[in-house]
């Protein structure tokens, strides 16, 4: 547990701020950009900002590190569109990134969300994770039940990153701690967590003091979560197949079946 503290607080001092810097290069036929910078993870996600004038900036485009080296420290950015501020009533950039503009990443990293099984795991994460604000669960199963999902989809932990501007969610799952881009959903860290798991004490879908979601009639995540674990690691492999770390994990895990949607080598 000590170990596993120590790996936490390190993680936290790297990204106790927004980290930013230029582009190298922008390939405009793959949409993609170049950056140089410490301590990158593929998948941590953010901004392109354009400089107007000396005091004025505009956001371009979204990026995320979808390739990077650990010598060299360069990384490779997807680019795709800004459309968190989208309206017909608002003009529409046509700018197209260059070489010199500014990549912010690691926004929010400062704001997270716990989803675990059990009180006790949840309260001894939220004693372990520092310099955070985290936002209570409590919070997010009052979305959860706004929603009519008693079974949490990708849409609504994407709808309560934007609502709460949190940047990272800290996932408990079989012993394990993910530390996942909240905006991409990929994995940017994994850390043993040798936690006990009462079986009795787990809840569903996740620890909160709110004991009823209220549900839809019908739809995707109107289903009441029938098991903690083959629920949650099915949605992390659905947004890490390429993840060689959790591809060897879930080989050896109760959900084995899941290895085959993985796509390890074709990226």
């Amino acid at each position: 547990m000590q170990k596993f503290f120590l790996l936490l607080l390190f993680f936290m001092q790297l990204y106790a701020s927004t980290l930013q810097t230029s582009l190298l290069s922008v390939n405009k036929e793959e949409q993609s950009a170049t950056i140089k910078a410490p301590n990158l993870a593929v998948g941590m996600s953010g901004f392109l900002v354009h400089q107007i004038s000396p005091n004025h900036s505009a956001i371009i485009n979204t990026i995320v590190v979808s390739k990077y080296d650990t010598k060299t420290q360069l990384a490779t950015l997807k680019i795709d569109d800004f459309t968190t501020l989208q309206s017909d009533a608002l003009p529409k950039l046509t700018y197209q990134p260059q070489k010199g503009d500014i990549a912010q990443l690691a926004l929010n990293y400062d704001r997270a969300l716990i989803i675990a099984p059990t009180e006790e795991i949840y309260y001894r994460l939220n004693k372990s994770i520092p310099s955070t604000s985290l936002i209570h669960p409590d919070i997010f199963t009052a979305l959860l039940s706004a929603n009519g999902h008693p079974t949490p989809l990708k849409e609504d932990f994407e709808e309560f990153r934007k609502s709460m501007q949190i940047g990272l969610l800290f996932l408990y799952l079989d012993k394990k701690l993910y530390t996942l881009d909240a905006k991409s959903f990929k994995i940017l860290y994994i850390n043993d967590a040798p936690l006990k798991e009462v079986k009795n004490d787990i809840q569903l879908p996740f620890y909160s003091r709110i004991k009823h979601i209220e549900a839809n009639w019908f739809g995707e995540g109107s289903d009441e979560l029938e098991a903690y674990k083959p629920y949650y690691y099915e949605l992390l492999v659905e947004y890490n197949k390429h993840n060689k770390q959790f591809y060897e994990i879930v080989k050896n895990s109760n959900s084995k079946e899941l290895v085959d949607e993985f796509e390890i080598g074709e990226k």
